[in-house]
């Protein structure tokens, strides 16, 4: 093809892209007129909607699971089932009855002057995501955003295509029936020259953020030119310390490696204090069962030995540290002290979720002081590191960053605030 005729369409693409992002800019405005329970309904009729077009929706999902080898990591969270769909809607609903995170007062006060001050919260305005092949997110997105008053933009991936755009022509169905712009929720081409559009976006969309590999979240942290929050790779390490409680340790690694291996709060490496190495085979001894491929260091792989299987045991490389397999893989390290675990999380966590089983009171104390990770935690597995585990409903995605927001986001994460001032003629001296 002429290069004239390429050049041409890559201008017609971007000014299309442009003017839908103006139209969400534009239709963000309409949520300002909403009640909460204006947009909890919407909210709730999604759901209703997901759980009626079952059969719709997993037709078009399996059109993209067929273009995925099942052996891809991505493949399970591509996957939707009649299952997850119910889930799904269960925490659309969940969201739908939260309080609405707008219009509260963080803070008030009144100056000697008589000038009465407060903070209070609001919405960002218009939130774009880009995110790989996980066609939940399109379902949690919207629901946030519209419950704190955000029109989004969703940039799926090629691979969840089919998913996304049967997921979106659902929500503006909904939109649409209650008298809304459709353009709240928007699914832009998965294109790379649709988020690179959407990166740029100054203007227009108010803040980005990021969901999938750490390739992709770095990809949009470099590029950016608008505000990002970082949702980091999850690098997960469990600490089986010389305290710790070998049944318990037992549940928790297997909980934690085998719930689900393809979300970012799997289970990656088990560190072991060398003290507990004769426990090693009792603590791994279940991860069999699912066929766990272990990559254990040498002293690890020595305990090891004739008590898990040949084929699943292999000796560690020093890359298999500091790896987010999303697969039915960990590895293992053996450490002399309790500072050698500490440094081995500094020198390979992603800073997401980090766990210690252990049974002295002063040992866990220091962990969650010295461990620099979203979520910390002691005798429970990371597993939990999720929006309605935590009770917040759905997320928008686990930040793994200092500033504004850090670990599972939800509503209040995706709301700013604004300064409110009132006086009686005062003016400043």
């Amino acid at each position: 093809m002429n290069i004239n005729i390429l050049c041409e369409l890559a201008y017609h693409c971007m000014n299309e892209i442009n003017e839908t992002l103006g139209q969400v800019k534009e239709a963000s405005r309409q949520l300002l007129a909403l009640s909460d329970s204006d947009i909890s309904q919407v909210i709730t009729a999604i759901a209703d909607a997901a759980e009626a077009q079952t059969d719709h929706l997993l037709s078009e999902n399996q059109k993209d699971l067929d273009r995925m080898d099942p052996a891809n990591p991505k493949y399970d969270r591509l996957k939707l089932t009649a299952e997850r769909l119910c889930g799904i809607a269960a925490g659309l609903r969940q969201v739908a009855a939260l309080p609405s995170p707008l219009h509260k007062v963080l803070r008030g006060y009144e100056l000697p002057n008589g000038l009465k001050i407060e903070r209070v919260s609001v919405p960002f305005g218009v939130i774009g995501i880009i995110y790989e092949a996980r066609p939940n997110v399109s379902f949690d997105v919207a629901a946030l955003c519209l419950k704190s008053g955000n029109a989004c933009v969703l940039k799926g991936g090629s691979d969840a295509d089919d998913s996304n755009r049967a997921i979106v022509k659902l929500i503006h169905e909904v939109l649409e029936a209650h008298g809304l712009s459709t353009h709240l929720v928007e699914l832009l081409p998965a294109t790379h020259e649709a988020a690179e559009e959407l990166l740029h976006a100054e203007g227009l969309v108010d803040l980005i953020i990021p969901r999938g590999s750490s390739r992709l979240i770095r990809f949009v942290r470099q590029n950016a030119t608008i505000p990002v929050i970082e949702t980091g790779a999850g690098i997960c390490h469990t600490y089986f310390d010389e305290y710790g409680d070998l049944a318990m340790g037992q549940r928790i690694v297997m909980n934690a490696k085998t719930r689900r291996v393809s979300v970012c709060n799997a289970l990656d490496c088990l560190i072991v204090h060398a003290s507990r190495l004769v426990d090693l085979p009792a603590l791994c001894q279940q991860l069999a069962s699912k066929q766990v491929i272990i990559y254990a260091d040498e002293p690890a792989y020595a305990a090891l030995q004739g008590s898990y299987p040949e084929e699943l045991l292999k000796e560690a490389t020093p890359d298999d540290f500091g790896t987010e397999f999303l697969d039915y893989k960990m590895a293992i390290r053996t450490v002399a002290t309790f500072d050698d675990a500490l440094a081995h999380i500094r020198r390979n966590g992603s800073h997401h979720s980090e766990c210690i089983i252990t049974q002295q009171r002063a040992r866990a104390q220091a962990f969650t002081r010295e461990v620099d990770a979203a979520c910390v935690y002691v005798n429970a597995p990371t597993s939990f590191t999720d929006g309605g585990e935590f009770g917040l409903g759905a997320e928008i995605g686990i930040s793994t960053q200092k500033l504004h927001a850090r670990g599972p986001m939800a509503l209040e994460e995706i709301t700013t605030y604004k300064w409110l001032i009132e006086g009686d003629g005062q003016v400043r001296k």
